[in-house]
């Protein structure tokens, strides 16, 4: 399986369990690994036969500053279902950290693994209650 990758996709948004972190955006940054047959475009050198990851991050991103979550854990979950869903891969990694959330910490953060078969479960649980 071919990989393509974002590494320190940086932005800003409204992440935190405390009052004041609900009133003030936070740097997050991602790291993101889908996967991708890259073999046609390696051939056809297009960027039509390929995942076009400058999409991907700006979608990424105006998700990500558009979001209010309490924990990191959820923004990385919502980041990743959004891949699997828009941009039909079958396999995306997320690794998100929140720099100097801990005192003495450089980062904290999450790393996760979905693929598309997390999809019909994250559906039913997303899904609202009638």
């Amino acid at each position: 399986m071919d990989k393509i990758f974002l590494h320190a996709l940086k932005t800003e948004s409204i992440v935190g369990i405390f009052d004041w972190e609900r009133q003030v955006k936070q740097t997050v940054i991602l790291d993101i690994e889908f996967s991708a047959d890259i073999r046609k475009a390696a051939l056809t050198d297009s960027i039509d036969d390929t995942l076009n990851y400058k999409r991907v991050a700006k979608r990424v991103l105006a998700f990500v500053e558009e979001s209010r979550f309490h924990l990191v854990e959820t923004l990385a979950e919502h980041v990743a279902m959004l891949i699997l869903e828009e941009f039909a891969v079958a396999w995306v990694r997320i690794s998100l950290s929140k720099p100097g959330a801990i005192r003495s910490s450089r980062d904290v953060g999450v790393m996760l693994e979905r693929a598309v078969a997390d999809l019909d479960s994250w559906r039913a649980r997303a899904a609202p209650r009638t």
